[in-house]
């Protein structure tokens, strides 16, 4: 034990003796852990972002999209076919077909682009949309020209002179839309429809009439949470085959999106960790550089050493000391920077920050192993020098 205590001891005041070195190997080691650390953890918040997109949701819900054989296109979705779905299946309580058209907007000189939707009033219920001001559309509303807009689109009309937002008119297709209610913010992506925030949601019943593109080829629906996916599939697809011959549909569900999703993020995961070893590889080389430029500095103190009777051993462990030491201290820097970039990350992104506890506990694993594994050759070469040779430099 005191042997032990003497080589720390030894190996810190040969590290703090030659600061400089020693600075320039420690801050490729820092880069290095902290790239990782960094790139992991980043990764980590990106799938808890994702995964909590769809849970916001819930993972009660089911995409129904037509499909098209190589035969040819399908049959259309009927409307009433598809509205009468939860009466015919118990399991699925509600259903929102919907239809997707973009197109530029101008007011005045300024340009944007919006999301023409025509929805049915549970595509709000279904999608969590909430309301700011305004109200939602409602089954009263059907073949109206009026609209429900996102927040984006409702501040680029605020911002290019429409000071009342609510009552105002959307001149699209030759026609003017009323302005009946403005959504919150919601977060984009899951199962939720692109381009909400900067939509303008008519009613659908208007949407085929008006839009240039008014197929119905994706339906949201809701089912029940205690009820296996592989039943609601085999029920949805049994009424459509009933109900619409020639109209085949894919049904994907929440579930199943986030299975995906965390394989793919693991995978994207181990990328960025790839990516970022390279950094930790060139500081380890780094490390093994100053290791061996203090072997052939420390020549004289090695040989002295040996002719007092110190063994190879004794000699070899000072050395794979200080640089598992350097490679620690390193590492811990390292860790608190990685962290503090990947917090960074969530804040600018308004993302929740996760703690990567895997990537700390790698952090502190990979630094000591890259400390013995670049330390070893230094300190076996130290061990191995002729004591004669050694003092005679």
């Amino acid at each position: 034990m005191n042997l032990l205590k003497i080589n720390f001891y030894e190996a810190f005041r040969s590290l703090w003796s030659s600061k400089q070195r020693s600075l320039l190997a420690l801050i490729g080691i820092v880069i290095g852990i902290g790239s990782v650390i960094a790139m992991v953890s980043i990764g980590t918040i990106v799938q808890q972002e994702s995964i909590r997109q769809f849970k916001d949701m819930g993972v009660d819900i089911v995409t129904i999209r037509k499909s098209f054989s190589e035969g040819g296109a399908q049959a259309q979705f009927n409307v009433d076919t598809l509205m009468k779905l939860p009466s015919e299946k118990k399991h699925i309580l509600e259903v929102a077909p919907y239809v997707i058209s973009g197109t530029e907007y101008y007011r005045g000189r300024a340009k944007t682009n919006i999301e023409q939707m025509g929805v049915t009033a549970s595509f709000f219920s279904i999608n969590k949309l909430n309301i700011r001001e305004g109200r939602i559309l409602s089954e009263l509303d059907q073949n109206r020209y009026c609209c429900v807009i996102g927040s984006e689109l409702a501040d680029f009309l605020k911002q290019n002179g429409m000071s009342q937002i609510l009552g105002g008119q959307i001149m699209s297709n030759d026609r003017a839309y009323t302005i009946m209610g403005v959504l919150n913010q919601s977060a984009e992506g899951g199962l939720r429809p692109y381009g909400i925030n900067r939509g303008m949601l008519v009613p659908l019943s208007t949407a085929i009439r008006s839009f240039q593109n008014a197929d119905i080829n994706t339906v949201m629906a809701r089912a029940e949470s205690n009820i296996p996916i592989g039943q609601i599939k085999t029920d949805i697809q049994d009424y459509f085959q009933k109900k619409a011959r020639g109209t085949q549909v894919e049904i994907t569900s929440a579930e199943e999106l986030i299975e995906r999703m965390k394989k793919q993020m693991q995978m994207f995961s181990l990328l960025l960790g790839a990516i970022g070893s390279i950094a930790l590889i060139v500081g380890g080389i780094g490390v093994m550089n100053v290791m061996l430029i203090s072997v052939t500095e420390r020549r004289g103190e090695i040989g002295l050493r040996r002719s007092l009777g110190a063994q190879q051993s004794d000699i070899q462990s000072q050395f794979l000391i200080e640089s598992v030491i350097l490679c620690l201290v390193g590492g811990i820097i390292g860790i608190v920077l990685g962290i503090g970039i990947s917090f960074l990350f969530a804040y600018i992104s308004k993302w929740q920050f996760v703690m990567s506890y895997s990537s700390i506990i790698l952090g502190f694993g990979v630094s000591t192993l890259v400390g013995v594994f670049c330390g070893f050759y230094p300190a076996r070469t130290a061990a191995r020098l002729d004591p004669l040779k050694a003092l005679r430099s």
